[in-house]
C-alpha cells in the first residue's frame, strides 16, 4: 500500500451508545481497505483551546488543579472546551480570564494538536498570549484550582524532566518556547 487513499476507512454504520454533557461516546461499524469489517468506538468532543500567558519578567502562569480520571493533581496552562459557536481564540481568551485571572493585548495561535487520535475525535488548540492584564479568577461552580507563575525556562525544564506531564500543556509549552526564541515579542 503506496497510496494513503488504500487506507481510509468507511463508515457503514453509527451509533451514539451515550450522550453526556461534554462526552458523547459512539459505536461504528467499517469497512477496512482491504474490503473486510470491523468497529470503532469513539467519543465525540467540542475541542478545546489552551493558552501559554508570558508576563513581562519571563514568567507564564499556570494553574494546578485536580483530574478525576488520574486520581492527582497536575500543572497546567489555561484551557477549556469551545462553547457551541465559539471561535478558538475566543475560548481561549475566556479561559485565560476564568482560571488564570489575566487578559491579554496579543496573543499567537500555535497550531493544534490531537490528543487522543484513536479514540476521540478532539482537537486542541494552542495559543500564547502576552501584554497580560491581573483580574480575579472567575472559575466555574465545579472549577477548583490554584494559580501557579514560574519561569518560561523552569515550565520547559519540568516538561523535559516529567513533573509537567499533562499532554496539551507540554505541547503548547514546547511550541509557545519555540515561537518565543523565534518571535520575541520582548527579550526574556
Amino acid at each position: 500500500m503506496n497510496d494513503s487513499h488504500e487506507l481510509v476507512e468507511r463508515t457503514i454504520s453509527s451509533k451514539e451508545v451515550f450522550s453526556g454533557r461534554l462526552l458523547h461516546v459512539f459505536f461504528d461499524e467499517v469497512s477496512l481497505p482491504d474490503g473486510s469489517r470491523s468497529t470503532r468506538e469513539w467519543i465525540k468532543h467540542p475541542g478545546a483551546a489552551a493558552v501559554l500567558p508570558v508576563f513581562e519578567n519571563g514568567d507564564i502562569m499556570m494553574v494546578r488543579q485536580f483530574r478525576y480520571p488520574m486520581g492527582q493533581i497536575f500543572l497546567e496552562v489555561p484551557a477549556g472546551k469551545i462553547d457551541p459557536c465559539e471561535e478558538a481564540g475566543s475560548t481561549a481568551r475566556r479561559e485565560l480570564k476564568e482560571e488564570a485571572g489575566l487578559t491579554c493585548e496579543h496573543y499567537q495561535y500555535l497550531g493544534r494538536f490531537y490528543p487522543g487520535i484513536g479514540y476521540s475525535d478532539e482537537i486542541i488548540h494552542l495559543y500564547i498570549a502576552w501584554d497580560i492584564t491581573s483580574y480575579e479568577q472567575q472559575v466555574d461552580e465545579d472549577e477548583f484550582l490554584l494559580k501557579k507563575r514560574l519561569s518560561f525556562r523552569k515550565a520547559v525544564e519540568m516538561v523535559h524532566s516529567g513533573e509537567i506531564a499533562d499532554g496539551k500543556s507540554m505541547v503548547t509549552l514546547l511550541r509557545g518556547w519555540h515561537w518565543w526564541q523565534e518571535h520575541q515579542p520582548f527579550s526574556i
